[in-house]
């Protein structure tokens, strides 16, 4: 079993930046695909980027290319979203998850077996 705990959050101006934080525990983080999905008030939650278990794959939608990088240092367990050039519609919660594999819809919430809470991120206009 993983445990996901994001911070990071916070408030930004609008093209301001933002490096979130997924500390994981067990001994097995290595091991997994994990992905940063986000959720707005009133809205589905919604795919971010995935990164494989040894960071050589990474997968993006499409508003976050470019802007956003995922990555990770499995020494730490741990894993990164740094977000750049934020804008108001960018506000969600954001929460990491874990998967057992890179195959399949990663874009799809229900393949990850382990969730974070969650941390706030508001941009300001």
């Amino acid at each position: 079993q993983v445990q996901l705990v994001e911070s990071g959050g916070g408030l930004v101006q609008a093209g301001g930046s933002l490096r979130l934080s997924c500390a994981a525990s067990g001994r097995t983080f290595s091991t997994y695909v994990m992905g940063w999905f986000r959720q707005a008030p009133g809205k589905e939650r919604e795919f971010v980027a995935a990164i494989s278990w040894n960071a050589q794959d990474t997968y993006y939608t499409d508003s976050a290319k470019g802007r956003f990088t995922i990555s990770r240092d499995n020494a730490k367990n741990t894993v990164f979203l740094q977000m750049n050039n934020l804008n108001p519609e960018d506000t969600a919660v954001y929460h990491c998850a874990a998967r057992s594999n890179w195959r399949g819809a990663l874009r799809e919430p229900s393949g990850y077996a382990y969730w974070g809470q969650g941390t706030q991120v508001t941009v300001s206009s």
